[in-house]
């Protein structure tokens, strides 16, 4: 992966019983259900993240109180990364850079990767089904699947458990059914609480570089970033627009966020190099991939968790808006 795709994809980055679910009970029902233990139940686990060839463990503490939650992602591969979630701002702590990237907070949830999360929209775009599955950990599991009805996005598996509706296993999965990135608990936990010293983040940023994103919320494209897409696949919506800072871009670049409910894709646009356009280039990491071409002497990076030629289309897509404001990008 190129430097360029490196950047961009670090700032594209989150239980109790269920009452009255039953295994009878639709697909739909089970995902929601999930999304709601993520977001208001505590829970400390270890779990192994596995993208191609390469496999991190990882510890996930999420704390609630009072309705508010906090949440701790740390990487024990040595690297020190960490990332908490505050009830108003994510941080990304990047010890091998000495960078923190903040951004606000945009939704509940978890970080947990390959844990898709419901739109309102999701059988138009996915098919659903549940069946029974082995058990887990010790517990009852219920497989649901999560399948595209089309060839933009990938398709999910998830092992849920019976009593919690827990994700303890999740894949994410191509066209062809084979698993490109997944993420399974060895330790689960679910205390009745956490205190609040075990999702402060453990690294010392004193010296530094702290680069952090826009003001919160949802703005226009035309008064943001003066960039729009002329057609996003099918199902695809902007659903936010900002700018955004970069680490190693002097100037914060437009960023518009497309997602379909359940899938996103971050396009970033960027002042072209003074050396002219450069070529069109593609990357993938895990179930991630972009894809960066110029347009108009700007770079455009699209990047998301979604198939090669969605993100290849929507980035081949973007035109800038009449009028639109030049980047300066200090050279």
């Amino acid at each position: 992966m190129s430097l360029r795709h490196a950047r961009v994809l670090a700032a594209a980055l989150g239980l109790a019983v269920v009452p009255g679910l039953q295994a009878a009970d639709p697909p739909r029902a089970w995902l929601e259900r999930m999304s709601e233990s993520l977001a208001t139940r505590n829970y400390d686990g270890l779990f192994t993240h596995t993208a191609g060839n390469q496999s991190e463990v990882m510890r996930i503490l999420h704390r609630v109180e009072d309705g508010r939650s906090v949440e701790r992602l740390v990487s024990l591969d040595g690297s020190g990364r960490e990332i908490v979630r505050t009830p108003e701002e994510v941080h990304a702590y990047l010890p091998d850079r000495r960078v923190v990237l903040v951004e606000p907070r945009k939704e509940d949830g978890s970080l947990l990767k390959a844990v898709p999360a419901p739109g309102p929209e999701l059988e138009l775009l996915y098919e659903l089904e549940a069946r029974p599955g082995h058990r887990i950990l010790g517990n009852d599991v219920r497989i649901v699947d999560v399948r595209p009805r089309d060839q933009y996005r990938y398709g999910y598996r998830l092992w849920l458990a019976e009593d919690t509706a827990m994700p303890l296993r999740s894949a994410v999965l191509d066209a062809e059914g084979r698993v490109i990135e997944q993420i399974q608990f060895t330790r689960l936990e679910m205390p009745a609480h956490i205190p609040a010293s075990a999702v402060e983040p453990s690294v010392d940023a004193t010296g530094y570089q702290w680069i952090r994103t826009g003001r919160r919320g949802n703005v226009r494209v035309a008064s943001v970033a003066g960039w729009r897409v002329r057609q996003a696949p099918p199902g695809f919506r902007l659903v936010a627009s900002r700018f955004q800072a970069l680490p190693g871009v002097p100037v914060p670049v437009p960023h518009l966020i497309f997602s379909d409910g359940l899938a996103s894709v971050s396009v970033f646009i960027e002042p072209g190099p003074a050396s002219g356009p450069i070529p069109r280039e593609h990357a993938t990491l895990g179930s991630a991939n972009a894809y960066t071409t110029t347009i108009q002497g700007h770079v455009v990076t699209a990047v998301g968790e979604v198939p090669q030629n969605t993100v290849r289309d929507i980035a081949s897509s973007v035109v800038p808006e009449s009028g639109a404001p030049a980047l300066d990008a200090g050279r």
